[in-house]
């Protein structure tokens, strides 16, 4: 591993995104994880419909938030109107305001950092493990060792679950409890993965879910804090309700939030998790053609493959081009003329422009996996035919390389 260097001076890389996707010539389009919607769903939809409750929350609701604490296997849980407004509960339950730091990983989604900036604090980035695109231990522990030194404790380290794999929490959680600091899973893509026996959501303090529309379920908009620590789930649900106080009248201590989750989006996502597993088990087949491609191919490879545990939300392919004679972006080009849908992984934390200026310690990894990744069609709504068609695209690209 390269030397850490706190940095975000370097040039930036060129982005290598594709064309956007045009299905014209190929018929229909094909997308990277749409959602996996059906019967079952539209049944539950109408008899929350029906029962005259649409929200704010309500028994759906509520039904919901047992039944993923009971699949984590965690005490609490709140149901709320997205992954980012869990991540912003979570670090306003953990304390976190101005003047605070908070760590986050550079390879992530910018909600990741947001939630961090909505609550006063300032995010501090962390470089990736360049075989699985997660925060990598051994710089997050210069980092705390080195703000320690400062005197400064972060309010939190996130650890965000990559694709649907769960990040290294043997050595993360040693490494934030020697520091004395709370660390919080961002498990927006990971619902139904495990690591060494335990459920993603279990790791941390608390831990946060995302069931956006792409995610492995939907409720179509919404998001759910999960934790053992019944006092920080409390803190959450009060604060997602407009912190409204338990008296008759309408009184508030606290500025609060309209976060909560409502009573027919809820009903949808228990719909969506009876299914959970059928959907799991069919992304993991999409990602065992995907590596049995890609064994064949010269210079790539899966993100993050050969993880049993994972749910493999979405599938990322790697390129070195110098060895595959090709590169990543010149696939997602070809693909998108033929009506499928990639991108690359996210532009990393470090680079973009409302974080210019932010502390980093970087390796390069992020970058090189932002320049040489393209994420391809990996959803559970995916029929074989489709699968056939994609892999067949990409194999007439790399033959004619």
């Amino acid at each position: 591993m390269n030397p850490p260097v706190t940095s975000v001076a370097r040039p930036p890389v060129p982005s290598p995104a594709a064309a956007p996707c045009d299905a014209g010539e190929a018929g229909r389009r094909i997308g990277l994880s749409d959602p996996d919607l059906g019967p079952l769903e539209e049944s539950f939809l109408l008899r929350a419909f029906r029962s005259g409750w649409p929200g704010p929350a309500g028994p759906e609701t509520d039904r919901l938030e047992a039944e993923i604490a009971a699949r984590v296997g965690v005490g609490h849980a709140v149901a709320v109107s997205s992954g980012t407004a869990a991540l912003h509960l979570a670090l306003l339950a953990l304390g976190a305001g101005p003047g605070d730091v908070v760590v986050v990983p550079t390879l992530t989604f910018a909600a990741t950092a947001n939630a961090v900036v909505y609550t006063g604090a300032r995010p501090v980035f962390v470089d990736c493990d360049p075989a699985t695109g997660m925060i990598e231990p051994a710089l997050l522990a210069g980092l705390l060792r080195r703000l320690g030194r400062a005197g400064v404790r972060p309010a939190a380290v996130l650890c965000v679950d990559i694709n649907g794999a769960c990040a290294d929490y043997p050595a993360l959680l040693a490494v934030c409890e020697a520091a004395g600091v709370p660390l919080v899973e961002d498990a927006a893509q990971a619902l139904g993965s495990t690591s060494g026996g335990r459920a993603a959501g279990a790791f941390g303090r608390c831990a946060t879910f995302s069931f956006a529309w792409n995610k492995i379920m939907t409720t179509s908009a919404g998001g759910m804090v999960v934790s053992d620590d019944a006092a920080l789930v409390a803190r959450c649900r009060h604060l997602s309700t407009q912190a409204r106080e338990p008296v008759r009248h309408y009184e508030h201590r606290d500025v609060g939030y309209n976060y909560r989750l409502s009573n027919l989006l809820a009903a949808l996502g228990r719909a969506q998790l009876v299914r959970l597993d059928g959907m799991v088990e069919r992304r993991r087949a999409l990602r065992a053609r995907w590596e049995a491609l890609v064994a064949t191919v010269p210079g790539a490879r899966v993100l993050g493959g050969g993880d049993t545990g994972a749910n493999c939300w979405l599938t990322s392919l790697v390129v070195e081009p110098d060895v595959a004679g090709w590169d990543a972006a010149q696939l997602g080009r070809y693909l998108a003329g033929r009506g499928i849908e990639t991108r690359p992984m996210w532009n990393p934390m470090h680079r973009q422009p409302v974080f210019a200026g932010h502390e980093a310690v970087v390796s390069g990894a992020a970058d090189r996996l932002f320049a040489t990744s393209l994420c391809v069609p990996s959803g559970s709504v995916l029929t074989d035919g489709d699968v056939d068609r994609v892999l067949a695209a990409v194999r007439q690209f790399v033959d004619g390389r």
